[in-house]
């Protein structure tokens, strides 16, 4: 697995999770979705993304 494919699964899993928090726990964790929706945005521009810095500290390619 690539950086950039960790990225996209962990950022899709995060989204996953926070809806079926949202739903089942409390609506207050549709801010984890925002917070991963922002934190898209800003690496698309940016280039900065922290979970690709922790992904190759862990050995991916």
């Amino acid at each position: 697995m690539t950086v950039n494919n960790g990225v996209m699964a962990g950022a899709g899993a995060m989204v996953l999770l926070s809806v079926v928090l949202a739903a089942y726990v409390s609506p207050a964790f549709i801010m984890l979705t925002v917070f991963v929706g922002i934190m898209m945005l800003q690496s698309a521009f940016t280039g900065f993304c922290p979970m690709a810095m922790i992904l190759k500290k862990m050995g991916l390619k």
